[in-house]
């Protein structure tokens, strides 16, 4: 049946089929409504055909079955009727999405190509996820996607069974979620004047203005569309580095004895600013200011709050940094950071959410509570996972999607090592190492998407597609742990089938023999790291 993820077992049923027409009915308690809601929508949109309200026991059906964990169902499809068994509404609604791939890739499609002819193939599914956080970073910072682009890319993670979609929303080079308090982050701090065109090597400048912003309500829709679809908006805003487009609006959270904050704009760079956060109680309520409407626009547990790549020489030479830490009795300006992270990590305990950062947050004492997306390597969550702490595995040698895909001339801006279609689906998130403990503190994995080299969702379907159909597979399926073990082969033959799906969706994926000429970016400069990614 060419599912994907592949379920944990499927068998077909070829003489029990079931033929769809204007009479087929589908059905579900008030609990599954967000599941019958958008079946029906995609289904009708698909196949022309209405699937009005019926009975049990006929037709489409959708029930809870509390012996089953929340997000795990079961299909069971026979002559006039398809059951979908769930045990809550998120294992609903992956339910109907396997149920939408069992029709074919012309189900995917927003408008009949064919209004007969539509059968569900005889079969018994049986499925549940392998890990809770199934990720996908979405970088709007450095470039800014326009709303309309992010509820397509959460149709797309919902599509592959994918629940987490990590917003990165500040950065240095753009500020882009609406603080009603603080106007001037998103009116000084969402634009900047031009932006770097590949790698600063090749020293292009586009010299053409870039920003946006999602306010308020945009941000409102984008959670619940989301939460509609079983995927769950984590936002994060980075501090106490990786902030000079909050620096360059408010010029009083900078180090302001050792930099000219008042001059500075919104960065035109790609990499690490040095213009960082001074760690003052004033600074500190201005950015729980900034939390506290943040947390009013995302319900998730989690909060992440970056806590990466924080430059420290500001606050080496800043006599105001010096005088703080001599005031909370800290060793070092890295027990400095962590102080800022851990005031964090209970402020938003208080408030009956978790703090989740970069695993740098490990230098100078982790908070008590906080998860680490462990994204140098395997070390840092290793480490974490020993000491107890939450770990999401998104290791930038095998997950960062910004990185290329092939060694080629051809391959568009290429930095990074090369990681193939073939390397992500050998990806395994929990090291051998740990043992039953720490393993079941690895919560899940996630794909990230940083956007310095990719301006548009076309850029993003590149860069992508089909590696997070790859990466779908390793964090819902119950893969062999040992990589070579995985059936890559039979992942190829499955796949055939799905790029028709991407397809379908209009996808512009990377094609298995190199990219199309419009995808290619000749001429400009990349930083490819040479050699395979150092083992772990």
């Amino acid at each position: 049946m060419d599912l994907i993820p592949v379920p944990s077992s499927a068998v077909r049923r070829p003489d029990e089929d079931f033929p769809l027409d204007a009479t087929t009915t589908l059905t579900a308690p008030p609990g599954l409504a967000d599941a019958e809601r958008w079946l029906r929508t995609a289904l009708s949109a698909a196949t022309g055909l209405p699937f009005g309200p019926g009975r049990p026991g006929a037709g489409v059906e959708l029930v809870q079955d509390d012996a089953l964990a929340a997000e795990a169902y079961r299909i069971a499809v026979r002559p006039g009727h398809a059951l979908i068994a769930a045990g809550g509404p998120a294992g609903a609604l992956w339910g109907a999405q396997t149920l939408r791939q069992l029709l074919g890739p012309d189900a995917y499609r927003r408008s009949p190509l064919r209004r007969t002819g539509w059968v569900l193939p005889g079969a018994d599914i049986a499925d549940a996820p392998r890990f809770g956080w199934r990720g996908a970073l979405l970088d709007v910072a450095r470039h800014f996607l326009p709303k309309s682009d992010v509820l397509r890319f959460v149709d797309l993670l919902a599509a592959h069974k994918l629940n987490v979609l990590h917003l990165h929303l500040t950065d240095d080079q753009g500020w882009r979620v609406e603080i009603k308090r603080y106007p001037g982050l998103t009116e000084r701090g969402a634009w900047r004047d031009r932006s770097m065109v590949g790698y600063r090597a090749g020293q292009r400048r586009d010299d053409r203005p870039h920003g946006g912003y999602y306010t308020q309500d945009d941000l409102r829709e984008i959670v619940a569309y989301a939460a509609a679809r079983g995927v769950t908006v984590v936002p994060e805003i980075d501090l106490p580095g990786h902030t000079q487009a909050a620096v360059a609006a408010y010029p009083e959270l900078g180090n302001t004895d050792v930099a000219d904050t008042a001059a500075l704009g919104v960065w035109t760079d790609w990499g690490v600013s040095h213009n960082v956060l001074n760690a003052s109680e004033d600074t500190l309520r201005f950015f729980e200011g900034v939390l506290e409407e943040v947390l009013e626009l995302f319900p998730s547990e989690f909060i992440h709050l970056g806590g990466d790549e924080c430059p420290k020489e500001q606050w080496k030479d800043s006599a105001a940094a010096q005088a703080r830490i001599r005031e909370l009795g800290l060793a070092n300006e890295d027990e400095l950071q962590s102080f800022v992270i851990r005031h964090f990590d209970r402020w938003l305990a208080e408030r009956g959410r978790r703090l989740i950062g970069w695993d740098e947050i490990l230098e100078g004492g982790l908070a008590p509570r906080a998860a680490v997306s462990s994204w140098r390597g395997f070390g840092g969550g290793m480490a974490a996972a020993e000491a107890g702490h939450d770990v999401v595995m998104c290791p930038e040698q095998h997950v960062y999607f910004d990185h290329r895909q092939a060694d080629g001339p051809d391959e568009p801006i290429p930095v990074g090592f090369v990681r193939t279609l073939e390397d992500v689906y050998r990806f395994e998130p929990v090291p051998g190492q740990l043992d039953e403990t720490a393993a079941r503190h690895v919560i899940g994995t996630q794909a990230n998407l940083w956007s310095e080299f990719m301006d548009s969702a076309r850029d993003i379907d590149y860069r992508a597609f089909p590696r997070l159909v790859a990466f779908a597979e390793v964090a819902w399926s119950d893969l062999p742990t040992e990589p070579a073990e995985r059936d890559y082969a039979g992942f190829e033959r499955r796949l055939e089938t799905h790029l028709k799906v991407l397809d379908a969706l209009g996808v512009e994926y990377r094609p298995a023999d190199g990219p199309h000429p419009w995808q290619r970016r000749p001429g400009v400069a990349g930083r490819p790291i040479e050699g395979p990614p150092p083992v772990r």
